[in-house]
């Protein structure tokens, strides 16, 4: 396995629509398990392929603490959702920095797994939300596209000085 470089925000690439995975080869399998070590390394709660320049319809979620429970979506879609939360989220390609944004409380996900078989969840609370938020990475979504234009701004400028600090390092 291998650790991927995870594209930053405002990385035109993040702005990519994945295509739709149509064959279930070891190279997606590669993927997926290359994913999912990234993201416990970051740390994080979920990977979208978008964010670390794989232009697939892939997502890895773990949301517990022990990292017990790796899901797999591949080709994920939102069948049904209902309500709406509103709850705090980051991002591993904007890091250290958190916003409040409005999602469903309840989604149904259609996906097939790492191997090609289908499969449905229903999904509420945190898992809900990581699913919407990773989903969001496969349209060429990032969590602050929600916010106010005034926000994306503020968000923009700080993490372009972010990069530049890092390249004068």
């Amino acid at each position: 396995m291998a650790l991927l470089p995870i594209l930053e925000y405002p990385d035109a690439r993040l702005k990519r629509i994945a295509a739709p995975v149509t064959e279930f080869t070891p190279a997606l399998r590669k993927l997926v398990d290359d994913m999912a070590e990234t993201m416990y390394e970051a740390p994080g709660i979920g990977l979208a392929a978008t964010q670390v320049d794989v232009h697939k319809r892939v997502i890895v979620i773990d949301i517990t603490k022990d990292k017990s429970d790796l899901k797999v979506f591949v080709n994920p879609e939102i069948v049904e959702a209902d309500g709406e939360i509103v709850g705090e989220e980051g991002c591993l390609s904007v890091p250290e920095y958190y916003d409040n944004v409005r999602r469903a409380a309840h989604i149904k996900v259609r996906a097939q797994n790492a191997e090609g078989t289908p499969f449905e969840l229903e999904a509420t609370e945190l898992l809900a939300v990581c699913i919407q938020h990773e989903m969001d990475h496969l349209k060429g979504v990032v969590f602050v596209d929600h916010l106010s234009q005034l926000k994306q701004m503020r968000v923009k400028t700080k993490m372009v000085k972010r990069h530049r600090e890092q390249a004068r390092r």
